[in-house]
């Protein structure tokens, strides 16, 4: 399938998944519920605006950047509100569905129409309450402060002279329609704060082109670390121009490992620290992420420490047998809304926070920022600070 095969699908399938959620949700909250009118054909109606609006604010925005701002708010609250209502009403469905079955076994009566619809009055004014109290818990954790988060590492190779060597991690940043600017100056402050040795950015940083973006991620040329600040692409590169994104971030002062590596300190106080596209980048033309790795590691001493910056927490597969003592990721967002992280497993082998694998280690962050709505449920968003710590020492 070609790319513009792909794009069709993808569009075909997001307004067959919008249109069916919105489907479901009519049904269980005015069909079920019979709702009086005029108030059911207001409802249908506020249900129609509000599932066009999120194509609409995808795509028309990407198109007239100018809008974006009046579209995208609304739109990504209500896919927010949209998911925690699919969620709670599903569970009232799984209650019921199993409360019906008991009574089937047991011979008990069979509920009668006008009981039904009060029990779809209930549970439909249940949902809209905890969905809308989660809606607002979820925004403020999702636009309140961020979080810093310590995690203390220790790895078997790691020079004595390196222990204790600090490493900031941010990720999916998600720096776009809802982020901007100012975001990213209160982030790089912060992180400046801590007087890091490594800065290390783990994709998902934009989501927008270099035109539309450039101001608003500008600060991070004012990050600061001993040894430098360094970038690796994420998936959401690709969706807004990762050459172009690699070029502009380089012209700002950022190391970007393409499939590469450096030393960091000297002689036998060094380590490796190595970079990778994100596990995606064949898709858009880059290599495949086996040989991506092997670019990046070809020629290493086996004896030295290495540590891996890779947006997704699946290169640990392919990375672990190739001697990466620890690798830092992004991308899962740690679920960013609950139970969502149970759908991410499925993908991921990690979700978030410091695992082992095999003989390597790896720390999934739940990132910087957000995607899509401004909501985070038990998952509130962090800028990581990684301490090393020889097992030498």
């Amino acid at each position: 399938m070609g790319r513009i095969g792909s794009l069709v699908f993808f569009i075909a399938a997001l307004i067959g998944i919008i249109g069916g959620l919105h489907y479901y949700l009519w049904a269980r909250l005015v069909r079920d519920t019979r709702l009086p009118a005029p108030w059911n054909a207001i409802a249908l109606g506020a249900l129609v605006a509000l599932g066009v609006a999120i194509p609409t604010a995808m795509f028309v925005g990407r198109i007239y950047p100018a809008l974006r701002k009046f579209l995208v708010w609304p739109a990504y609250i209500w896919i927010g509100v949209m998911f925690l209502l699919f969620v709670t009403l599903l569970g009232g469905d799984i209650v019921r569905i199993l409360r019906w079955s008991g009574a089937k076994l047991v011979g008990g009566d069979v509920v009668d129409a006008e009981r039904r619809t009060l029990i779809a009055r209930i549970l439909g004014t249940l949902a809209l309450g905890v969905s809308g109290g989660l809606a607002v818990l979820g925004m403020r954790t999702a636009l309140g402060p961020v979080e810093i988060k310590q995690v203390r590492v220790q790895l078997r190779r790691l020079p004595r002279a390196q222990h204790g060597t600090r490493i900031v991690q941010l990720t999916d940043m998600h720096v776009g329609p809802t982020r901007g600017r100012a975001f990213v100056e209160e982030i790089v402050r912060r992180t400046n704060e801590l007087s890091a040795d490594i800065v290390a950015i783990t994709g998902d940083l934009v989501d927008g082109s270099v035109n539309d973006l450039r101001e608003a991620v500008a600060p991070l040329g004012d990050l600061r670390a001993r040894f430098g600040v360094f970038f690796v692409t994420g998936n959401h590169e690709y969706f807004s121009g990762a050459e172009e994104w690699s070029q502009e971030l380089r012209r700002i002062g950022l190391r970007v490992l393409h499939n590469e590596r450096v030393t960091i300190g000297e002689g036998a106080a060094a380590f490796d620290l190595a970079g990778v596209d994100d596990y995606s980048a064949q898709r858009y033309g880059g290599v495949p992420h086996s040989q991506a790795l092997a670019r990046a590691l070809a020629g290493r001493d086996p004896q030295r420490e290495l540590i891996l910056l890779a947006h997704q927490p699946r290169s640990i597969v392919l990375g672990e047998p190739l001697g990466v003592g620890l690798q830092l990721s992004g991308h899962t967002h740690g679920g960013q809304m609950w139970p969502f992280n149970y759908l991410v497993r499925l993908q991921q082998p990690f979700v978030a926070g410091l695992f082992r694998h095999g003989g390597s280690q790896i720390y999934v962050s739940r990132g910087t920022g957000y995607w899509g709505p401004p909501m985070r449920l038990a998952v509130p968003p962090e800028i990581t600070e990684v301490t090393l710590e020889s097992a030498l020492a």
